[in-house]
């Protein structure tokens, strides 16, 4: 738990002194022209929507919109049962960081609502390309909640801990940190609730790779999002924790 704690001491430590990271920095997409035309579909369905629940993460909440053709993405009936009730808006956007989630935030996807509970899944991509560290990544999603409790003082948020994937080693050990930063944050009651997940999906240690279909696909991609099965099992892990936000 060592390095968990220096990574969740520095994370803080970077904003008090000036020094932002990308990671918490607000970055557009707009020049993606998918991306900008999901951001202005999702502000137009926020302003009707009058959700009691919000999604903020990447390409692995997006997929709760998919049904199918493919058996393992069949991922709606999911978000249905769970999530349809309380008239959620998906604000999953693919391949989104924490930065490209914290722009969103302060461009319009906050604004105009007041949802009782507020689910948050980010930072896998923080790995990917940007290749950010543990401490970085944890000052972004600390961005992240800063900037909801900023927006919507009244909304109780879910913190959801990074999937576990099969990417590289480092990957594996700079998720294990972040986990471990959140972890002692968030993992002992408060403002913000905490869900740790990764005994779904790495349950003693072992990745579940039945849990995901990256390796399915032609060519097959490195373990990373999970099977509509796999999120079925994410949102009954998380559905203790985030009954109270809604009904509490």
């Amino acid at each position: 738990m060592r390095i968990g704690r220096r990574a969740l001491l520095a994370a803080p430590l970077l904003l008090a002194a000036g020094r932002i990271p990308a990671a918490a920095t607000p970055i557009s997409r707009l020049q993606t022209a998918w991306w900008k035309q999901r951001h202005q579909a999702k502000l137009a369905e926020l302003r009707t929507a009058r959700p009691e629940l919000i999604w903020l993460g990447d390409s692995i909440t997006q997929n709760f919109e998919q049904d199918g053709p493919q058996p393992w993405a069949h991922f709606h009936p999911v978000w249905e049962r769970y999530y349809a009730p309380s008239r959620a808006v998906n604000l999953g956007f693919k391949g989104d960081s924490t930065c490209h989630l914290l722009w969103r935030m302060e461009n319009g996807e906050l604004s105009g609502i007041a949802p009782k509970a507020a689910v948050i899944l980010i930072g896998a991509n923080n790995m990917g390309l940007a290749h950010w560290s543990a401490e970085d990544t944890l000052a972004g999603i600390a961005a992240v909640l800063e900037s909801l409790r900023r927006h919507l003082p009244g909304t109780r948020p879910l913190l959801v801990s990074v999937l576990p994937s099969q990417r590289s080693a480092w990957v594996d050990q700079t998720t294990l940190v972040i986990n471990q930063g959140l972890a002692q944050r968030h993992g002992h009651g408060g403002a913000v609730a905490f869900a740790d997940v990764t005994p779904v999906f790495s349950p003693g240690g072992v990745l579940n790779r039945a849990l995901y279909y990256d390796g399915l696909l032609t060519p097959p991609d490195p373990l990373l999002h999970p099977t509509a099965d796999g999120m079925a099992k994410l949102a009954q892990a998380i559905a203790p924790a985030l009954a109270p936000l809604l009904h509490g």
